[in-house]
């Protein structure tokens, strides 16, 4: 998710994770309003409705695939304890939307093209992901990358959409930046929050400055339009003239990690619906 213009590469020494410093958060999942708009065209004419049966608590299986250049912590080869924390991390930012998510299987690979050449929409992505996805539409695959290639310098993370599953199953998934795991080297963004935000995509939300004030939107009734994303923790920013202010404090604006704690009712009613539409899980 996230790019900055200005990006040092960090060096590691006595083990700490190499990590680009990053000034402003920027995603690289990215959807038109027009591609928006049939993509909410074909939820509605295709939306699964609740019923009783549905459980309180769902779990979605992750299959996390690490990947790096070499052996080391400043190559990309973090520990499972980061895993771990992360796992609780993503856990606890989505345990009011009934979402419970378990870790099924790690795998490690040594592959310098994937590491650092791996962004959107590249043919080495495309490779990465057909090589090691694992499981089905209601599996949640995270890759761990550097992005290091100069058109990524700088990115946090990207992440596919339910409604992209059919069309492309492999590509189906989360690839984000290993450093910005907690305990990551990548300052302000190193909470653990990169992977609650691609999670946001993968069931189905969008960023809150969707269409700024007067697009599409996020078609969540209960975020506040917003003109443009936010950096850095800017309380009382009110970009909009509609009414409500910017929500800096929601996992899907470009806040720091530290200023990210909430999704809105109306945000864990929309995943809920995508997970049912497009992922057959119920909650």
């Amino acid at each position: 998710m996230f790019k900055s213009t200005v990006v040092i590469l960090l060096l590691a020494a006595s083990g700490v994770l190499a990590g680009p410093a990053i000034t402003t958060r920027t995603c690289g999942t990215t959807i038109s309003d027009e591609k928006l708009l049939a993509h909410e065209a074909h939820f509605q004419a295709n939306k699964v409705a609740k019923t009783g049966a549905a459980a309180a608590t769902a779990t979605v299986n992750v299959f996390w695939h690490v990947i790096s250049q070499d052996t080391t912590l400043a190559g990309g080869n973090i520990p499972d304890s980061m895993i771990t924390d992360q796992m609780t991390v993503l856990n606890e930012d989505y345990a009011p939307s009934g979402l419970q998510f378990v870790l099924k299987n790690t795998t490690r690979t040594i592959n310098w093209n994937y590491f650092n050449q791996a962004g959107p929409e590249t043919s080495v992505q495309t490779q990465m992901k057909q090589e090691l996805r694992q499981g089905g539409v209601a599996d949640f695959n995270v890759y761990t990358v550097g992005f290091t290639a100069p058109a990524d310098v700088g990115l946090l993370g990207y992440s596919t959409f339910p409604a992209d599953y059919a069309g492309s199953p492999t590509d189906d998934g989360s690839v984000i930046l290993f450093s910005s795991l907690p305990g990551g080297s990548t300052e302000r963004f190193n909470e653990g929050k990169t992977l609650t935000h691609e999670a946001g995509h993968w069931v189905g939300l969008y960023h809150t400055f969707q269409g700024g004030c007067s697009g599409t939107g996020d078609m969540v009734d209960d975020t506040p339009p917003e003109a443009s994303p936010a950096s850095g923790c800017p309380t009382g920013r009110d970009t909009c003239t509609s009414a409500g202010l910017d929500p800096i404090n929601n996992y899907m604006d470009y806040s720091d990690d530290s200023c990210m704690t909430q999704f809105t009712p109306g945000q864990g009613t929309r995943m809920a619906d995508q997970l049912r539409t497009y992922r057959g899980i119920s909650i």
